[in-house]
């Protein structure tokens, strides 16, 4: 028998002809908390129009992966402009909710009945396999957790950032608050995603939130855990230095650690050498990622010595 994969639930949100996008079905059930953050994060109820084809995130331990359609030439569809398929689950793995996302989508934009997408959600469930030549098949473990975690580049975090990553490296060691902000959610998404990869002896990307908006709701959730990478596309978050202790302005490409804390933030000459090191290891254009991160993790190992 299979294992069972870590999916939560399937929903679907519409956006009809008037303008309205609602919450239209789920299986089996969400919170009407979660449900209310997950029309809040699909971008049907945003007033400026743009589609996010897909987006991802975490809240209370839960994985969210929102995969939004425009409905083009669908009779099975008629009243409906937009739709988004929301899967929650407890792993992050954004390349796999992706693809069955699209597989579920095109079911529904063929025969416009949740009850299709129902079937093939509960194929993956139950035997991690949903076959169907019209729509494209999907095959759960054909993605692996490592592969997740390495899909950001860590070469392009350096390359952009240079010896200031010692910052964000030395703020994920300590478990600090790290705030991300980019106004594009794509790059937000791409950026927040790798920052784990400085503390890869972990392998914990439970610390990660990229796109988290200035609700009270999210902003409570976000306070109770200890360390961690969150991205906002609001730029109003930078008066915030209550939820971050290292603030990250990805269209300035600048680092900014809080007064309150700098002194735990202190570094010496060993943390430039090993700065020194990482801006090496990336830069040069033999090394693939997995080989920075070896350099990484090499370091972290002498810093361990040292102390």
């Amino acid at each position: 028998m299979a294992e069972t994969p870590p999916m939560l639930s399937v929903g679907l949100v519409e956006k009809d002809t008037n303008g309205d996008a609602l919450w239209v079905w789920c299986y089996p059930t969400v919170t009407t908390e979660l449900r209310e953050l997950l029309l809040r994060k699909c971008c049907l109820s945003d007033e400026n129009d743009v589609l996010h084809t897909f987006v991802f995130g975490q809240f209370k331990r839960i994985w969210y992966y929102i995969t939004t359609t425009q409905v083009q030439d669908s009779t099975a569809l008629s009243k409906v402009t937009h739709f988004s398929l929301v899967l929650t689950a407890k792993d992050f793995n954004p390349e796999k909710y992706a693809s069955f996302g699209r597989v579920l989508c095109r079911m529904y934009m063929k025969y416009g009945n949740p009850a299709r997408m129902m079937e093939g959600y509960i194929s993956v469930l139950t035997n991690g396999i949903c076959q169907n030549e019209e729509n494209g098949s999907f095959l759960m473990k054909d993605y692996d957790a490592r592969k997740a975690y390495l899909a950001g580049s860590i070469k392009d975090v350096v390359n952009q950032f240079g010896m200031e990553t010692i910052i964000l490296y030395t703020a994920l060691i300590l478990k600090k608050r790290i705030v991300v902000y980019h106004p594009r959610i794509e790059a937000l998404q791409e950026f927040t995603r790798t920052l784990p990869t400085l503390a890869w002896h972990r392998q914990d990307w439970s610390i990660l939130h990229p796109y988290v908006h200035l609700n009270q709701n999210e902003l409570e959730a976000l306070k109770t855990c200890a360390g961690y990478v969150a991205g906002f596309t609001d730029l109003k978050v930078t008066d915030r230095p209550d939820i971050y202790d290292v603030f990250v302005n990805l269209v300035e490409s600048e680092i900014i650690v809080a007064p309150h804390a700098q002194e735990s933030m202190t570094m010496g000459k060993l943390h430039k050498d090993i700065g020194q090191f990482i801006v090496q290891s990336a830069s040069d254009p033999e090394k693939s990622d997995g080989q920075v991160i070896k350099v990484i993790i090499w370091h972290y190992v002498c810093l361990l010595n040292f102390k």
